[in-house]
């Protein structure tokens, strides 16, 4: 009988053994499993990250930033070749190249450059190299030519100084300094323009093969940044077409990762599902401007009821099917200094309240003041260019707006030579026309003697030439309402569905943190 119970002792110790060895083996075994997994995943994570992206040009002339005229070229560029200063998704002043710029009386500018920066070739960069590139972008015609116009010359004292001297005051020069480096040495003995030598620049890639139908570019390892922002794309094989609608094509069926496009109909193309897509404010901005001088628009309450009674997202939706933005001023394109206090919105009862206070009767259907001894209706021309049919609609558009609260528009349609005139003599009541804004925000043109509108308030002058001012000068001419803005256009940046990483596209450069854009499988 002892030793029965011994036996049975002895079998369940055995079988305690067992269990626990058993839920030993199975925990190691879900550990292990888990691991893996978690192995699994993380393989995968990493085969899934590709190291390449793809994009697509047509009418490919050169890499060369100083002589291509291609728009899109000239945004890749932005990958190879770096400025003096560079400029930040809301338009702020960023040094680049340079590590100071100091203006040290109104035409006369001392640049100190950074010297540890090294070409792709691994040379460094010297200040002879932006004397250079100034030098080249003064001989011909280019999309920078804008840039160094006003440059009467340049110095280099040493080869970490710059002196640039102009011709008179730029305002804002330093927004001028944003056009890309190249190096002198690399050209030396070389002619420029007919050199087949490949370009090479200090930036995030760099051309490593051109020919008839790709264009590679490979991570430049010699970037100052490389160790805290490597690029999480190895190499960019940049595709030659013929025709934009073969980009499309090309992108629809997921050969090509990456479109910019200021085409509003693209999706006629691509469809509208299968990508991603940021929009962004286009430089192109529309406005009416009025005569200040005019017997009528001199009244500031008449131009504060027009803007008032004009509904410019009906107007952005009857005629553009909402394919641009709005716009109430020359800075609303993604610039930090924009300020939308004071700005006017759509009211016809204050249009009409507005009109009332200024002395204005409303009679017979009409407006009518008595102004000099005469009674003046409100009956006003606008002048268009009829060769531009969107603006022939928007005027017509505002015409029949400003019909609504009793304000009669003649519009004046007239040819591309004589629009021009009427515009640069100032010999119109109001005027639709519209500028290509620069990355400089100088308002000047606006605001400044002789600008279109005949617009004179001397202590807004006075503040022209500070950025600090600029809150102040949007309330003032919010108030007087010297012209109306209207819509800007409106670009887009397509990307393949599988596309990731931080996009903040605007019309200077689309790439910023381009480091961090990648592309799943």
């Amino acid at each position: 009988m002892k030793n029965n119970n011994v036996f049975k002792y002895i079998f369940i110790i055995f079988i305690i053994i067992l269990i626990i060895g058993a839920a030993y083996i199975l925990y190691n075994q879900k550990q292990k499993t888990e691991q893996q997994e978690t192995d699994k995943q993380s393989q995968v994570g990493e085969v899934q990250i590709l190291d390449k992206l793809t994009m697509g040009i047509c009418n490919y002339d050169t890499m060369n930033p100083l002589l291509t005229n291609n728009k899109e070229i000239i945004n890749i560029d932005k990958l190879i070749f770096e400025p003096l200063i560079t400029i930040t998704s809301d338009y702020k002043l960023e040094m680049c190249l340079a590590k100071s710029c100091t203006k040290t009386n109104d035409t006369r500018y001392e640049i100190k450059i950074d010297t540890s920066i090294k070409w792709q070739d691994g040379s460094s960069l010297i200040a002879k190299d932006v004397a250079f590139t100034i030098d080249r972008l003064k001989e011909r015609n280019t999309v920078y030519s804008a840039n160094v116009k006003d440059i009467q010359s340049v110095e280099t004292p040493d080869t970490e100084t710059v002196i640039i001297n102009l011709t008179k005051p730029v305002p804002f020069f330093e927004y001028n300094l944003t056009f890309p480096i190249l190096p002198s040495m690399y050209y030396l003995n070389e002619d420029f323009v007919a050199t087949n030598k490949i370009p090479i620049g200090t930036g995030m890639y760099k051309i490593a093969s051109i020919d008839s139908s790709t264009i590679l570019l490979t991570r430049n390892d010699k970037w100052r940044h490389i160790k805290e922002k490597t690029p999480k794309a190895q190499s960019i094989t940049i595709k030659q077409f013929g025709t934009m609608g073969e980009i499309y094509n090309s992108f629809k069926l997921g050969n090509i990762d990456i479109v910019n496009t200021s085409s509003t109909n693209y999706s006629e193309y691509v469809g509208n599902m299968g990508y991603n897509k940021k929009e962004y404010d286009g430089r192109n901005y529309d406005f009416i401007s009025f005569n200040c001088d005019d017997i009528i628009l001199n009244d500031k309450a008449v131009r504060q009821a027009i803007n008032y009674a004009i509904d410019k997202n009906i107007l952005v939706s009857n005629v553009f099917s909402n394919n641009c933005y709005v716009s109430n001023s020359p800075l609303d394109y993604g610039s930090y200094l924009y300020s939308a206090e004071g700005e006017i919105s759509y009211n016809q009862d204050k249009a009409k309240s507005t009109l009332e206070q200024a002395g204005w009767i409303y009679k017979n259907d009409k407006w009518q003041k008595s102004i000099d001894g005469y009674v003046r209706r409100l009956t006003l021309s606008l002048v268009v260019c009829k060769d531009n049919q969107d603006r022939i609609n928007v005027a017509n558009e505002i015409k029949r707006q400003l019909a609504q609260i009793g304000i009669t528009v003649n519009i004046v349609e007239v040819s591309n030579e004589k629009y021009y005139e009427y515009l640069n003599n100032k010999n119109y009541q109001m005027i639709l026309t519209g500028v290509t804004n620069s990355v400089n925000p100088d308002l000047s043109y606006f605001y400044g003697d002789g600008n279109i509108a005949n617009y004179n308030n001397s202590d807004l002058k006075s503040k022209l030439s500070s950025l600090e001012n600029y809150t102040e000068i949007q309330k003032i001419v919010n108030e007087d309402v010297p012209y109306i803005g209207l819509y800007r256009n409106k670009n887009t940046l397509l990307l393949n569905e599988n596309v990731g990483g931080t996009f903040t596209p605007n019309s200077y450069n689309l790439y910023y943190n381009f480091n961090e854009w990648f592309r799943q499988e």
